[in-house]
């Protein structure tokens, strides 16, 4: 399983921001530069945060982006659900559509389990736990 470019950038771009704290203005350059995001797919993804109200814009010379929520309490499953990238109950793993326990493909059962454990961590998961941890953003 891996999330789309579009989920994979948004939770980088939201953690970078938390972890600069909730409050501090973050300019779409340094976005793009730091985290190596394409500049026009980032302002994309700065259009849909913001009008879904996770993100603020500022604009004029000292403006800049900045969480309009705590980091606290914005969770992973949001932004997934934002690109329609979460990971749906009856979704099947082998991608061929609807999959349950009456009509299930091969892998079916031994999916269940990492599928419940990817969801709970989902939506347990907030950007305030997330920022800062690893290496890598």
């Amino acid at each position: 399983m891996q999330l789309s470019n579009s989920s994979q950038y948004a939770i980088r771009i939201l953690a970078y921001m938390a972890d600069k704290k909730d409050t501090m203005l973050v300019n779409a350059t340094e976005l793009s530069e730091t985290l190596l995001i394409p500049y026009k797919y980032l302002t994309k993804i700065m259009t849909e945060l913001v009008k879904v109200d996770l993100v603020e814009s500022i604009r004029g010379r000292e403006g800049g982006f900045r969480l309009k929520k705590k980091s606290s309490e914005i969770m992973v499953s949001d932004i997934l659900d934002l690109f329609n990238d979460s990971i749906k109950d009856e979704q099947c793993v082998l991608g061929i559509g609807f999959c349950n326990g009456l009509c299930k493909c091969a892998l079916h059962d031994q999916w269940m389990e990492p599928k419940l454990l990817l969801q709970k961590m989902f939506r347990e998961s907030s950007l305030e736990e997330i920022a800062g941890r690893g290496c890598k953003i």
